[in-house]
């Protein structure tokens, strides 16, 4: 509990370098990651973190020691180089791009670690640590470290805020942006420089074999909560500072833990969550709104079967209708058709007897409304599409359950206030 309330409170040097650290890091990998995602470029950033690896080793063999702009310099050079032969393989070659990633991801990852033995074996005092790479280690940041994650942090940032306008149209319709004039290619070539950067900053925290969970997981989980690109890369980037700031909260209380597993386990909660708990997107939503949707049409066809009964009746309000009549004119399961009767009578739209019922006045505008947009429907199928008379009932028992107050307005107005359907049935005002 005591280190936790250091790492809270920051009353070590160490700590606020890391807490910064590793926010920088989640939160410009989320944000930028979020392009990636809607690029469908996940497989990619997947490639160029593994190819990062002997980017950071010929780095080090360059420098002699573990500088953060050479390792980083190393590390973006070896992942715009991974990124170029994927590219070059899929436009030159018949291999899919799923295909070249795999390829390169694992020709790259193989050199780094082939590299990575050379330096553990050769004895340099410098190559302590270097392993970290692998599986990431927040609590190895230093003050050297911070500013090279700041400068690219910020880099991104002003990237994304410069050129939103025209990442948006890029990233959501290419062809678009080629067609208006936007400098396409060299849009491609910042976007996949701003990535590349992302991850060769970010493996030192998550490492390179769970990097790509930390471009791609943000933008995913963000995705279920907003629709919006500005709001989503809010959202992303919040997740995956968050992530980086819990990720070091439990290095530093618990040194065996590496940062990168736990960083990715919380975006992992994250994914998982919004993936259930997310207001209109979320599966329970989902569930719940599917549920909703079937318990309407449900009813909706119940009180369109108890019209036909009704609508040619001087008061239709006081005429009584058997369940079994309405059971002849159409099928309903007896649970169904139990449950329907149930949410109509909670909601005072009919009144129910032993064997029968009645329609309240609620329940009989209701009833109309159904009936008049499913001979609505059928009409516009009949005059407008010039579908058999024979052949509209089916689409029209689908459309009379979606269609709003707004488009029965505008089919009103397309068909000239038409007083029968096809089959020359009244359709009710």
């Amino acid at each position: 509990m005591n280190e936790v309330l250091d790492f809270l409170l920051l009353r070590e040097p160490n700590i606020l370098y890391v807490v910064i650290g590793t926010i920088l890091i989640g939160a410009s990998a989320g944000l930028i990651g979020t392009f990636a995602f809607l690029k469908k470029s996940s497989l990619l950033g997947d490639a160029i973190s593994h190819a990062a690896l002997p980017g950071v080793c010929i780095g080090f063999l360059f420098a002699q020691e573990k500088d953060p702009v050479f390792l980083l310099l190393g590390s973006f050079i070896s992942g715009w180089i991974a990124t170029y032969l994927v590219e070059w393989i899929t436009i030159h070659s018949k291999l899919k791009k799923d295909t070249a990633i795999a390829v390169i991801l694992s020709f790259f990852f193989g050199i780094g670690i082939f590299l990575l033995t050379i330096i553990q074996g050769s004895g340099m005092a410098a190559q302590s640590g270097l392993n970290t790479f692998l599986v990431g280690k927040a609590a190895a940041i230093q003050t050297s470290d911070l500013l090279v994650f700041g400068g690219v942090a910020l880099l991104i940032i002003l990237f994304v805020v410069i050129y939103y306008q025209p990442l948006k149209i890029l990233v959501f319709n290419r062809d678009y942006a080629l067609s208006i004039g936007l400098p396409v290619k060299t849009m491609e070539f910042l976007l996949n420089s701003a990535i590349v950067m992302a991850i060769a900053v970010g493996i030192q925290a998550v490492g390179v074999i769970l990097m790509a969970a930390l471009l791609i997981t943000p933008a995913a989980a963000a995705r279920f909560w907003s629709y919006r690109l500005s709001k989503l890369l809010i959202i992303a980037a919040g997740i995956g500072g968050f992530s980086g700031w819990f990720g070091a909260l439990v290095s530093y209380t618990a040194p065996n833990m590496p940062t990168g597993p736990w960083i990715v386990t919380v975006l992992s909660v994250f994914a998982m969550g919004s993936a259930f708990l997310a207001p209109k997107s979320g599966m329970i939503s989902r569930i719940k709104m599917g549920r909703e949707n079937a318990n309407k049409i449900l009813v909706e066809n119940i009180l369109k079967t108890i019209y036909l009964f009704c609508e040619k009746e001087a008061n239709p309000l006081t005429r009584s209708i058997l369940y079994t009549d309405i059971l002849e004119q159409r099928f309903f399961t007896p649970n169904n058709f139990s449950k329907g009767l149930r949410w109509l009578d909670k909601k005072h739209m009919i009144i129910l007897d032993k064997n029968s019922l009645k329609l309240t006045e609620q329940g009989y505008e209701e009833s109309k409304r159904v009936v008049r947009l499913h001979r609505l429907w059928e009409v516009y199928l009949y005059e407008k599409m010039n579908l058999a008379a024979d052949h509209i009932h089916p689409n029209a028992e689908t459309m009379e359950h979606v269609l709003t107050p707004d488009l029965e307005k505008l089919l009103l107005k397309e068909l000239d206030h038409p007083m029968s359907d096809p089959h020359q049935s009244k359709i009710p005002k």
